[in-house]
């Protein structure tokens, strides 16, 4: 997993409440057993038209102004509904590192932890500023530094920001299920030398 310091990167806007993994990533694209190419199919339903191919111009991801964006703005309770891993996989395999929200759902924002991810709860005041910032400017980046849990703004002033000290540490290392694994390599292998199963 790749770790995760400091992100400089464009804000896209997605103004909605309760999207659940089926918007995220819709049912009818499990099928593939691969974990990548999976943003082409990122909010399927809302980006397309009902032909599904041709981009929707409502769609606010869709304008031109956010693309190669890699932090997404957003509402409560974003990530509700199954426990779905592909959801962060469409949402990073699209280009995001990093999600602002009020509140996630508990399974989506542990799996982001899991995939390189990096969900950010943020006050509703807070959150409201920074969609009329996005709103207000071409190409609005802001720069999310992860070490110092502040995002910075292109003013110069600062959000500060919460997390739990192990899943910080785990981002900031790139640390998945399996690095945390294998951190305790040397005890494992001694394990299973031990009892003649290596």
């Amino acid at each position: 997993m790749k770790p995760f310091t400091t992100l400089t990167g464009i804000v896209a806007p997605l103004d909605a409440v309760n999207v659940d993994t089926d918007q995220i990533i819709p049912k009818q694209f499990l099928k593939r057993i691969e974990r990548d190419a999976y943003g082409a199919f990122l909010f399927h339903d809302w980006r397309y038209l009902e032909d599904g191919k041709t981009p929707n111009p409502e769609f606010e991801l869709n304008a031109a102004r956010y693309r190669g964006a890699s932090i997404l703005l957003t509402k409560d309770n974003f990530g509700c509904g199954s426990s779905r891993e592909h959801a962060p996989w469409a949402l990073t395999d699209y280009g995001f590192r990093c999600i602002l929200a009020p509140s996630f759902a508990d399974i989506f924002y542990n799996n982001c932890f899991n995939n390189g991810l990096l969900p950010i709860r943020l006050p509703d005041n807070a959150i409201g500023d920074l969609f009329a910032d996005v709103r207000a400017a071409n190409n609005f980046t802001l720069t999310v530094d992860l070490p110092n849990q502040k995002i910075v703004k292109p003013d110069g002033s600062s959000i500060p920001f919460e997390i739990d000290p192990f899943l910080k540490e785990r981002m900031v290392n790139g640390w998945d299920q399996i690095g945390l694994t294998l951190r305790h390599a040397d005890k494992i292998a001694a394990y299973e030398q031990a009892r003649g199963i290596a």
